[in-house]
């Protein structure tokens, strides 16, 4: 093991550091002020430190999906900003990836992609049945 000699002043250098970078990443990354559950929209809805807000359905997110209104509505906002909690759902989402719309794992968001393709609506009925009047979907042409 390394014996890393670590005295007050390279402790306290450290520390000064740290408090720069996290003062650095509050004023430049996205950061949660408040959070409510709002029944009406049935949307999370987050107002950010710096005015700005965003809101998204909670059916996206893992962990979310298919959660009561009485489990909805105790979520708040980590001590940091970067974040929100809830603690009955045991589920923890972070502000910068929720607006990417990063909402849950590599095999959540595929199976989100799956679901949004396999949607069906009237117009899209009528599409597929004009497509199909018309000989269908075109043949894919190879160019050599």
């Amino acid at each position: 093991m390394k014996n890393l000699n670590l005295t007050e002043k390279i402790l306290k250098d450290e520390i000064a550091k740290a408090r720069i970078s996290a003062r650095e990443s509050d004023a430049s990354e996205p950061r949660a002020q408040s959070v409510h559950y709002d029944q009406k929209s049935s949307r999370i809805v987050v107002e950010l430190r710096n005015g700005a807000s965003f809101l998204f359905p909670p059916e996206l997110v893992q962990g979310l999906a298919g959660a009561s209104t009485d489990d909805l509505v105790q979520v708040e906002v980590t001590p940091s900003g970067e974040g929100l909690h809830w603690e009955t759902l045991d589920v923890d989402l972070s502000i910068p990836a929720l607006m990417i719309g990063i909402f849950g794992t590599k095999a959540w968001m595929a199976q989100l992609g799956s679901k949004g393709g396999s949607a069906t609506s009237t117009a899209k009925a009528k599409a597929a049945r004009n497509n199909g009047k018309k000989g269908g979907r075109p043949r894919k042409t190879v160019h050599q």
